[in-house]
């Protein structure tokens, strides 16, 4: 069992007043039978009313409304979790879903065909192609040497780099650029799943690394992967492993661009730019 702190301050600066509409915040870690919550602390300021609610995909959301204009919102997270999880996983799934490809019990499929589903419909061709180029789409692979395969492709084909912009690239645009952060190889490889008839998702949190130790990190990017029997495994093709218990998970969602750790928006002058810092720290606790 590890215990870890997770640290993560998000501050706007604005250059006047301005009016905050209200804001969602995904902040809190998932728990289940690996992560459970020792301690958690949030402190926003301005003055602000709060709500907990649980979402469509069992996430637990916060909605924050604010009580005055303000030029600084701070927005300060704090939890300790026992993380329970081993790395790396024992594969154990039935034989039937070890070729590809194959198709999922009637009983999960009805729960699992939007999870199929592709988001960036216009890019299907080209992820085709490209899964063909690393031979890739075939039907003589077992699944899960083809999902370890695809998640070190892109781990080593592609170049990291940090990206500030909201949302995530198309695959079609990581793909001509050869590059992106860690939400946008998520989004290829969830994507390149789906095309193979995969349901897959994405997943929003934090990793402990030694950048994180250090607190001069931001939030991190996943994509898990459904088989029957093992459930919704964790593929990390930022670092290329399996997730394990280095890995804390936030947020899950269908769409990429549905779970931003922090949205929401402000009514002030017009043309108006606020500052933005980030700093995200995960620490191991004795």
């Amino acid at each position: 069992m590890h215990r870890l702190r997770i640290r993560h301050v998000t501050e706007y600066f604005f250059p006047g007043p301005v009016t905050l509409n209200q804001h969602r915040l995904l902040l809190r870690p998932r728990e289940g039978h690996d992560v459970r919550i020792e301690s958690s602390r949030l402190e926003i300021s301005p003055a602000y009313k709060i709500k907990w609610y649980r979402d469509v995909f069992d996430n637990s959301l916060a909605v924050v409304d604010f009580l005055q204009p303000c030029n600084r919102l701070n927005i300060t997270s704090e939890v300790v979790i026992q993380h329970y999880a081993d790395a790396p996983p024992d594969f154990c799934v039935e034989d039937y879903v070890l070729p590809h490809p194959f198709a999922y019990e009637a009983s999960e499929r009805i729960d699992l065909i939007a999870f199929q589903k592709p988001v960036f419909n216009r890019d299907q061709a080209v992820i085709k192609e490209w899964l063909k180029s690393i031979d890739l789409y075939a039907e003589d692979m077992e699944s899960l040497c083809l999902q370890s395969k695809l998640n070190q492709v892109i781990h080593e084909q592609f170049r990291y780099q940090i990206r500030e912009e909201p949302g995530v690239q198309s695959p079609l645009q990581t793909l001509k650029q050869g590059s992106g952060s860690c939400r946008d190889y998520a989004t290829l490889f969830i994507e390149a799943c789906r095309c193979m008839g995969l349901a897959s998702r994405f997943v929003s949190g934090y990793l402990h690394a030694p950048a994180t130790e250090a607190g001069n990190a931001s939030t991190h990017a996943w994509a898990e992967v459904y088989l029957p029997c093992l459930g919704w495994q964790g593929y990390d093709p930022t670092v290329g492993e399996l997730t394990g218990n280095r890995h804390i998970a936030v947020a899950v969602a269908r769409n990429p661009e549905a779970v931003p750790p922090v949205s929401g928006s402000f009514i002030g002058p017009t043309k108006i730019s606020p500052g933005m810092i980030v700093n995200v720290q995960v620490n191991l606790l004795p």
